[in-house]
């Protein structure tokens, strides 16, 4: 038997008055838990006797056993709220709902803390105190849970999901909330470039450093597209005046001057030393950057509006270009018409994209009135397959290491998607940008991406995963593998 002297105390109220004991057992512990056991450390010892408890009034006397909470993974606000009696189940996770809303921030930290330190992959603030609110009040006070980890589309952009999360977020004022752009390019050396308004940063993702590279307010003229080129040491900005102009970022000044457009250039494209520029003139003109500018110049005629995008493939054969009279083109490096043409696209054609394990395989996104991500045989000029994301598509970009894309959307979700290929389903989806996602590069290691919206920000997610490519790659049907 308990001693009575000691259930008072444990039953004392609020006002300071000891409670009528009763033979009933108590709400928090029964009579059974209440049996001494021996512990290692109850003593110092080790004997297994007994103390009372230090929350307890000072007393002479000596009893069986003592009272010791239960640390259940330090959620003060979550596991040590009474349940009352007279309270049902339903008021209850009421209470504890009320509660988790109002340390929300705090929830957030330790969330974000677990899976940058633990590796615990927490998805989803829910996941994370949402179980132990379903559980009964003593299996919820465990210190120690195994348990496996849901995999939920993301609601935060913090939160991990097919190892995607986000790393960073800048403020990129004067970042223009304009379709037919392209403002952000990462390079090979590990720069990001960035227009905004009349001048490019650039910011060293190496040591977060922040330059200036030009200012192109003196001639009252502003930047509309930049581009890198392959090893990195120049970038092509595109200007509202229809020039296009080469930095040497090495050396910090202009190398190059190219003319010959009549309105802004939104789109560039490198091809080794050639560079491809497209303008709201329709006109695509491809020129070698080494060469003087009175000499003549490629130029591509096919799209009837602006030229918004623009893409090499890998073998640097073929060109592809998108523009807002919702047609793409492919073009090779011998004619000036364009080899292959596709119009079932009914939106402007911003998003383009070569696959890099897919030979010949190209996709397409287009605008708000087509929403629409398709596919292109490029080597028989046949449509592949197409898939509604239900909202206007961005970008696209293919991971270097997996058969998967990315794609950023504007109206109206104004997230980031990853789809696996060919199946095509939606593997992870990215949130955070309140305005269309305009932007979009990818890190020159493939695993991380930047993307841009006009609510002026970037946001550095790591959404491919080399490790995670390598390990599904293997495979016993995959005859490469053995060869020695």
């Amino acid at each position: 038997m308990i001693d009575q002297d000691y259930e008072r105390r444990l039953l004392r109220q609020h006002n300071g008055k000891l409670s009528t004991p009763t033979p009933t057992k108590s709400p928090v512990l029964s009579a059974k838990s209440r049996t001494p056991t021996k512990s290692p450390f109850l003593s110092p010892g080790g004997s297994g006797a007994t103390t009372s408890s230090p929350l307890a009034s000072p007393s002479k006397d000596k009893y069986g056993d003592r009272f010791i909470p239960v640390r259940a993974n330090a959620r003060w606000h979550i596991d040590f709220n009474l349940i009352e009696e007279n309270k049902s189940p339903t008021q209850n996770r009421k209470t504890q709902d009320a509660s988790m809303e109002g340390n929300r921030d705090a929830l957030v930290y330790s969330c974000l803390l677990k899976n940058e330190l633990l590796g615990m992959g927490i998805s989803d603030i829910r996941e994370d105190c949402g179980e132990r609110q379903a559980l009964s009040p003593v299996e919820s006070r465990n210190l120690f849970k195994y348990r496996i980890q849901k995999s939920s589309v993301l609601d935060e952009p913090m939160f991990i999901l097919h190892d995607c999360s986000i790393i960073q977020v800048l403020d990129a004022p004067e970042l223009q909330d304009d379709f037919y752009l392209n403002l952000v390019d990462w390079s090979s050396q590990n720069v990001l470039a960035v227009g905004l308004g009349c001048c490019v940063w650039l910011w060293s993702a190496c040591t977060s450093q922040v330059t200036k590279l030009c200012d192109l307010s003196a001639s009252g003229d502003s930047v509309t597209s930049v581009a890198w080129c392959d090893r990195g040491h120049l970038v092509a900005v595109g200007t509202h005046k229809g020039q296009v102009q080469v930095w040497d970022v090495g050396a910090t000044k202009m190398v190059g001057l190219l003319e010959g457009h009549s309105a802004r250039v939104g789109a560039l494209a490198w091809n080794g030393e050639a560079l491809a520029s497209g303008s709201r003139d329709r006109l695509i003109l491809h020129r070698d950057t080494r060469s003087p500018p009175t000499l003549a110049e490629r130029r591509l005629v096919g799209h009837r509006q602006e030229v918004c995008g623009l893409k090499w493939s890998p073998d640097n054969q073929y060109l592809a270009s998108g523009g807002n009279d919702n047609k793409l083109f492919i073009w090779n490096l011998s004619a000036t018409t364009p080899v292959q043409t596709y119009n079932e696209h009914v939106a402007a054609v911003k998003a383009i994209a070569w696959s890099p394990h897919h030979h010949g395989l190209l996709a397409s996104g287009g605008g708000t009135a087509d929403r629409c991500i398709r596919f292109w045989n490029t080597l028989t000029g046949q449509p592949m397959q197409c898939m509604d994301t239900g909202s206007q598509v961005c970008n696209l970009a293919w991971s270097k290491h997996a058969s998967e894309l990315v794609s950023t959307h504007g109206y109206s979700q104004n997230q980031i998607l990853v789809w696996k290929y060919p199946s095509l389903v939606q593997v992870a989806k990215l949130t955070g940008h309140t305005y269309r996602v305009l932007y979009l590069a990818m890190s020159p290691d493939g695993e991380s991406i930047v993307t841009g919206a006009g609510d002026e920000t970037l946001r550095f997610w790591n959404v491919f995963s080399k490790a995670r490519s390598q390990k599904e790659a293997k495979s016993a049907l995959n005859l490469f593998t053995n060869i020695r």
